[in-house]
């Protein structure tokens, strides 16, 4: 079973191209989603964000997004931390995750993959990329949120300058290049690992 890790930066269509992979039957694994149930409902996870950032770190309803996007998007320290302490339990989730599927090939989609160096750990990369403007565009309207909200929750995140050297295969996602023969083309790619 090949391991593909999927990613790209925010507002590139990532999610979109996983919902496309798992219509044409292939798994993917949501790591950013599960990462979050993780935030909310694992006492250690719990336990430490109290411990560094205090009790309003979570709600009656788990943990305060909004808190902690302000602290990791200001912090790289913050942004570390949070890291260090989540990454390995998703990466476990994962493993076991992968252990049931009945496919030659998955797919875990991450936003942070190069970042994080996580990228080593797959047998190849899919990255998604689109223009920049475009991409913000995409999440001021996703997202209700203004331009200068966009750019810096971008600080946080490679280039895709910096993304393409190391990606296995590339989908450009910018409403121009079909999508359906760019993921056939890049899956048989990575089947070839």
């Amino acid at each position: 079973m090949k391991r593909i890790g999927l990613t790209g930066g925010i507002g590139s269509g990532k999610s979109y191209i996983a919902g496309i992979l798992e219509k044409m039957g292939y798994p993917v694994y949501y790591s950013d989603k599960e990462s979050k149930q993780i935030m909310d409902t694992h006492p250690f996870i719990r336990e430490k964000l109290i411990e560094r950032f205090g009790h309003k770190i979570y709600t009656g309803q788990g943990l305060n997004r909004k808190v902690l996007a302000e602290l990791i998007f200001s912090s790289e320290e913050h942004r570390l931390f949070v890291n260090e302490l989540i990454h390995p339990l998703v990466r476990k989730n994962f493993e076991y995750w992968c252990s049931e599927q009945r496919s030659p090939i998955v797919f875990n989609e991450a936003a942070i993959l190069f970042e994080t160096g996580a990228y080593q750990q797959f047998d190849g990369t899919l990255l998604v990329v689109a223009p920049l403007a475009l991409r913000i565009e995409r999440v001021m309207q996703r997202d209700r949120c203004r331009q200068k909200d966009v750019e810096e929750r971008m600080k946080s995140q490679w280039s895709d300058v910096q993304k393409i050297p190391l990606a296995t295969a590339v989908i450009t996602n910018n409403g121009e290049f079909p999508l359906v023969s760019q993921i056939e083309r890049s899956i048989q790619k990575l089947l070839s690992l």
